[in-house]
């Protein structure tokens, strides 16, 4: 009997601990293949806003070797700001709390999320210097619309486009 109690704790513990892992892995695949957009969406990554915009294929190519290193540089900026933020609250948490730091830490804050505002401002103009008359329309209008979060960029992860 003890030994058949056993034997079943240790398949019920070993179904657990494979589920537990295949979970740990699938989540970790799944946020590997997502990125942030500049609009705060979670999109894809492979996936570009301007694949909706009938390009020719020498521009896909030129805009999405552009897109990448975009998203590579804004990730590295929204990682900083993020460690402001972690500081800002250490420094909100401490019992004597100083707020002139406070108030720098902010500053620093501010300044990096309007340099990100700045980045991404160019990064649309850039955009819009390869594309034609009728592309640059269709261009802000999407913008537009995900701006204002109803675009498709509103969608679950994976059916929007940055």
């Amino acid at each position: 009997m003890k030994s058949n109690i056993l034997k079943f704790a240790l398949a019920a513990s070993l179904v657990l601990n494979v589920t537990i892992f295949a979970t740990a892995g699938y989540r970790y695949y799944a946020q590997s293949r997502m990125w942030v957009s500049p609009f705060g969406k979670v999109i894809e990554k492979d996936k570009f806003l301007f694949e909706e915009l009938s390009l020719k294929p020498e521009q896909m190519a030129a805009m999405k070797k552009e897109a990448v290193l975009f998203r590579a540089e804004i990730d590295k900026r929204r990682m900083e700001i993020d460690a402001k933020r972690q500081e800002l609250v250490a420094l909100m948490r401490l019992q004597n709390s100083d707020t002139s730091a406070i108030n720098a830490v902010i500053k620093e804050i501010s300044g990096k999320q309007e340099e990100m505002q700045r980045m991404v401002a160019g990064h649309m103009l850039e955009i819009k210097a390869s594309l034609g008359e009728d592309q640059q329309r269709k261009f802000f209008d999407l913008i537009e619309m995900n701006m204002a979060g109803g675009g498709q960029m509103a969608c679950p992860p994976g059916q929007g486009r940055m």
